[in-house]
């Protein structure tokens, strides 16, 4: 009971964020949509659940789904009658057909979720398939020490001149190009749009202290983004899907980018912002903003005043975060959302 009551008293102050939140993103966009959806399902890993993105949907489990992720900013932005948010933390491509194991139960496929009359679905997947995702984060920051100015980690990753992890992004894209398959079958009259991957490194310069990678690494953390970004782009052309750029429209917002500026948190997980190598609550506005774009024929740009606005609404996020982890209770369960996080 202690629980339950707990959970729905946390689930009321995420609720009135949201309501927040979302009469922002409804203000934002027209009165009618030049396209229109009923029933909405996203598909995705944690850089589409959000984790520690205030304020967090306490009964998605395991799954570390936050109220203001961009699905359910999108969905506020296209008023769609129906939404569901399967996504979850740590999830890969076979998690589409299988349950997934988290820290705090069992989550079910999430194919489950689509339905015949589902006409938008969103994936956001391919990050954690093959482990390339952790091995970057688990790996290179760790070789930093012994060559900070070369390349180790690029080096680790390269076996006999082939680049390991660039290898099984290739094996990735045929997966994604499996879901787009089976989404397909089970929702015919779907349109199915795949999201890319938001800038992790800045294109050019370095900052060890919130990204710690060898200076020559940057580069390749760099690269094998822009790889991972192509395969879901030529997995949306091969299954006849719908591919959103993130990549390049996040320029200038990578993890070094100034607070305020900056989409992806660096290598400290802040409970008030984000799990750490993951999207702020800028990013998730940003990636909102540039499918809610693709959908409705705008140019995929993120403007100075919509950036500013994100700002304003990421800081009143944390504010309303930071009074609703002054609870012991709360903070307990947050703290094991920070131990559970995952991509």
């Amino acid at each position: 009971m202690k629980v339950q009551r707990l959970v729905a008293a946390c689930t009321s102050v995420a609720l009135v964020g949201l309501m927040s939140v979302t009469s922002t993103a409804q203000a934002a966009a027209p009165a009618f949509a030049p396209v229109t959806f009923s029933r909405y399902v996203a598909l995705g890993d944690s850089y589409t659940s959000a984790p520690l993105v205030p304020l967090p949907e306490l009964l998605s489990l395991g799954c570390l789904r936050s109220i203001n992720s961009y699905p359910k900013q999108l969905a506020a932005q296209l008023h769609v009658s129906s939404f569901v948010d399967a996504s979850c933390g740590g999830a890969d491509t076979t998690h589409m057909t299988q349950p997934q194991s988290t820290t705090l139960g069992t989550a079910l496929p999430q194919f489950h979720a689509l339905r015949s009359d589902t006409d938008l679905v969103t994936v956001g997947i391919g990050g954690n398939d093959f482990g390339v995702f952790g091995s970057i984060v688990g790996t290179c920051p760790g070789l930093r020490a012994g060559d900070p100015a070369g390349a180790p980690c690029k080096e680790h990753f390269t076996v006999g001149g082939k680049d390991t992890l660039a290898a099984k992004l290739v094996q990735t894209q045929a997966r994604i190009t499996e879901v787009v398959n089976g989404i397909k079958q089970r929702s015919p009259k779907a349109k199915i749009v795949l999201v890319g991957y938001p800038k992790i490194a800045p294109e050019k310069g370095f900052c060890p202290g919130i990204l710690p990678f060898a200076d020559g690494d940057y580069a390749y953390l760099y690269s094998i983004e822009q790889k991972l970004n192509q395969a879901v782009e030529n997995a949306a052309k091969a299954g006849g899907a719908v591919y959103v750029d993130t990549f390049g429209p996040s320029t200038g917002h990578d993890a070094c980018a100034p607070d305020g500026e900056a989409w992806i948190q660096g290598k400290d997980i802040n409970l008030l912002r984000a799990a750490n190598y993951h999207p702020r609550y800028e990013g998730q506005a940003g990636v909102a903003s540039l499918t809610y774009k693709k959908l409705t024929g705008k140019p995929a740009t993120v403007t100075p005043a919509e950036q500013a606005q994100w700002a304003v609404e990421a800081r009143e996020l944390s504010r309303k975060a930071a009074k609703t982890t002054s609870n012991p209770a709360t903070q307990a369960y947050l703290d094991r959302l920070r131990t559970g996080a995952q991509r």
